[in-house]
């Protein structure tokens, strides 16, 4: 059986995964390692321990005999670099992004170029330390000196990992395009900053890209792997037929735009919106809310109050006229966060005991909440929107209360759920197939159903 493997590396869980001609997963396969420290005593990845993993996998592939392994991609989480010397070997533990950085690494960075916001807005980076991985470069030319010194390559964590298998040094905007401080969006090119701080970055090349090469005698196409937020998107924007916003929801909602082509305000960026490359190495406006986390924190208070089980809220399913009554009472007649999401994420301004039952209680907190998630969508829909569909996916696909106000929200669209197994491993895998396997994306199977208000 013809075969792509894709290797897909998050934080906690390492995946292998085995797609075939149709994109179907064939074989999956999951590792979890445990975490070591950095030269500091910051927790980070087993950099060792993952390499040895992907070399081992990739042999015992190639030499099976019930699988023809045609292709090899990677996707990873971003916000990772790796640091190689002259000769190719890397130099670091594979530092955390959640490290803290140093007040004093960043003092003057900014002015330097027109402040905060304007490098933000410049860059679509909100100011997010060592998240925005360009400044991960910063803080190691700072602290580091004597190891910055000796760079000679500087690579995200998926292209390393390719790089493994074919060799090659190389970049694409997918990795390169989010939230890294590292793109000029108003230029379309790396920022002037990098250069002047001395560092060298290799150009970005098309996410499809691969390097065909014979390995333990079998003929592949490696790729240059994927970010995991895009290989995730990735599809979406090779599959849909029509312009569309993707809604992922889980402890985060983020919205996706692929097609609003205008540039970031400085307000959207303070409003949790940014922009990202895509796969087609375009600007995708995104926007972001945690409504997953503020959910659960509100559903376990009013779980509590009422004293039922804490699945009770996956029962509630009000009717269709209950719920456009509340959403059509407005902001002025919504009771949960009047006052915009309380730190802790609870709002205790509303008394529980107004409402009649928990099924009022949570319907009402399901449709101030949603209302949240609206005004984040409304912030990534261009002037001139040519956006016919939204596509929900991840757990709040399954509530009927959001999938009916996006609805009664969105008149001019039409919502349908989506259930794409795997999609972040599937879009690293379709990426390579276009290369391998021609027209693979119009054949894809992106599990939609229509919703009706």
């Amino acid at each position: 059986m013809e075969v792509l493997l894709i290797f897909d590396i998050g934080k906690t869980n390492k995946k292998v995964l085995l797609f075939d001609r149709k994109l179907k997963v064939v074989l999956e396969e999951e590792s979890i390692f445990q975490e070591i420290t950095d030269d500091e005593g910051f927790p980070c990845d087993d950099a060792d321990q993952l390499e040895s993993w992907i070399l081992s996998t990739l042999h015992k592939y190639l030499a099976s005999e019930k699988y023809q392994v045609k292709g090899i991609n990677f996707t990873t989480y971003g916000a990772t670099l790796v640091y190689l010397d002259i000769e190719g070997k890397r130099m670091t533990p594979l530092y955390n992004y959640l490290k803290p950085l140093p007040d004093q690494v960043l003092e003057g960075f900014y002015e330097r170029y027109g402040g905060v916001k304007e490098f933000s807005r410049q860059t679509a980076s909100p100011v997010l330390n060592m998240l925005n991985s360009g400044l991960q470069l910063l803080w190691l030319k700072r602290t580091k000196p004597e190891v910055f010194g000796r760079v000679h390559q500087v690579l995200h964590l998926p292209q390393y990992l390719a790089s493994l298998v074919h060799g090659q040094v190389v970049s694409e905007h997918t990795s390169i395009g989010c939230h890294t401080v590292m793109w000029d969006f108003d230029r379309m090119e790396y920022h002037p900053w990098l250069k002047e701080e001395g560092i060298s970055l290799p150009d970005p090349v098309p996410i499809g890209s691969t390097f065909p090469m014979a390995l333990e005698g079998t003929m592949i196409e490696a790729g240059i792997g994927i970010h995991d937020s895009s290989s995730s998107l990735a599809p979406y924007i090779l599959a849909a037929r029509e312009p569309f916003v993707l809604i992922s929801t889980g402890t985060w909602c983020i919205s996706m735009n692929p097609f609003n082509n205008e540039p970031l305000r400085s307000k959207e960026l303070e409003q949790d919106c940014l922009c990202f490359l895509g796969v087609h190495g375009k600007p995708v406006k995104s926007s972001r809310f945690f409504l997953g986390r503020i959910h659960d924190l509100n559903a376990e208070h009013l779980q509590r109050f009422f004293e039922v089980e804490k699945s009770a809220y996956k029962a509630v399913v009000p009717g269709t006229k209950v719920i456009r009554e509340y959403w059509k009472s407005g902001e002025k007649g919504q009771l949960f966060f009047r006052e915009g999401i309380p730190e802790t994420g609870v709002d205790h301004q509303v008394d529980p005991d107004q409402f009649e039952s928990f099924e009022e209680a949570y319907t009402r907190l399901m449709t101030d909440l949603t209302r949240q998630v609206v005004n984040s969508i409304k912030l990534i829909i261009a002037k001139k929107d040519i956006t016919k569909h939204l596509y929900i996916t991840g757990g709040f696909a399954k509530n009927p209360i959001f999938r009916t106000i996006l609805c009664l929200a969105f008149p001019d669209k039409q919502v349908f759920t989506s259930e794409v197994d795997n999609a972040t491993s599937l879009g690293a895998a379709l990426v390579l197939a276009e290369n391998i396997w021609k027209g693979t994306a119009g054949h894809l199977d992106l599990g939609l159903t229509e919703v009706k208000e």
